[in-house]
């Protein structure tokens, strides 16, 4: 994962959105009947709900996300989990910090 791949993922006013929403998950998603919120993350449906995209528009923001590292995935039967990587965000933060 390089730099070049977390800029990307981070020009998109949505993909921007998402990562506020999910650093409070249960303040902004309702909860899943097979995942919590601490342990899973936030199902890929929820997302693309709360986004006002379609499944495979929500599926590519989150792809980029998580080639950048920012979102760590989970499955759990046939859904798909998402939750932020804060480790790697904190690396990001630095990154930025020590270039500016």
């Amino acid at each position: 994962m390089s730099i070049n791949h977390v800029f990307k993922a981070l020009a998109s006013e949505k993909r921007l959105q998402l990562l506020g929403w999910l650093k409070a998950p249960a303040s902004h998603f309702p909860p899943h009947p097979e995942g919590d919120f601490t342990e899973h993350g936030v199902c890929a449906m929820d997302i693309a709900a709360k986004l006002g995209v379609s499944q495979p528009t929500a599926s590519a923001h989150l792809r980029v996300l998580t080639q950048a590292g920012l979102l760590k995935t989970k499955r759990i039967r046939q859904w798909t989990f998402y939750s932020r990587d804060e480790r790697r965000i904190a690396e990001v933060k630095r990154l930025i910090q020590v270039a500016l």
